[in-house]
């Protein structure tokens, strides 16, 4: 049976990530939280994400990893290494969307493409400690029931748009995505060569006008 997950939803917020980073001493790793509306989302390079109220998915996962190896905690993660937090979030939205017959790409260095549409964008902030990550806000905006998009948009597209379904339930959904992160976690950070498989997936699953061998030089 699937997990049941710490998913906290909200009506309204100015940002999921900047409401995880306001009380992320209260939140548990791997909690997260969702909402119907964002008043100030947030994108890559500063940039706003917008998204009609209760038709898509805004939400944000807290990873809280240790400084060091202990029992039964999440493996801790390099600074260095950072970059394959962005690998496994894209990895589980293009997953997420194939389980609804949605064929995605990944255009670097984290957004989602469906054709030549954008469908979802990813904004991961972490915070350091030292050497070691600390904590991480991974911030996904994923379009699933929309329909009609800001003109000032340039190439948007939703779930619905891609495969001509009826709406999609947008908590079950979530629910969805998160037993797939589970899984990548699970399998690809617990054990050793683990960061080299999901590079290796992730050049894989790249935009066709990006070039893998020039962004796997990047990630050296």
């Amino acid at each position: 049976m699937a997990k049941k997950h710490d998913i906290i939803w909200l009506e309204s917020v100015d940002s999921t990530n900047e409401e995880c980073r306001r009380h992320i001493s209260d939140i548990d790793n791997l909690s997260v939280v969702a909402a119907l509306s964002q008043t100030s989302g947030k994108g890559q390079r500063g940039n706003s994400w917008i998204s009609a109220p209760g038709k898509n998915l805004t939400f944000s996962v807290v990873l809280k990893f240790p400084s060091s190896v202990s029992a039964g905690e999440p493996e801790p993660v390099k600074a260095y290494d950072q970059f394959v937090l962005s690998e496994i979030a894209a990895l589980a939205v293009v997953d997420l969307l194939a389980e609804h017959g949605i064929q995605a790409k990944i255009k670097w260095p984290n957004d989602i493409y469906a054709g030549e549409k954008k469908i979802c964008g990813i904004l991961i902030e972490n915070t350091l400690q030292g050497e070691w990550i600390q904590h991480s806000i991974i911030g996904i905006g994923l379009n699933v029931n929309q329909r009609n998009f800001d003109a000032t948009l340039p190439n948007p597209t939703s779930m619905v748009l891609c495969n001509g379904s009826s709406d999609l339930e947008t908590h079950t959904l979530l629910e969805e995505f998160m037993d797939i992160l589970n899984a990548y976690l699970d399998r690809y950070c617990h054990i050793r060569g683990g960061y080299a498989n999901l590079r290796k997936m992730y050049l894989s699953q790249l935009w066709p006008n990006d070039d893998p061998a020039k962004i796997s030089a990047l990630l050296q």
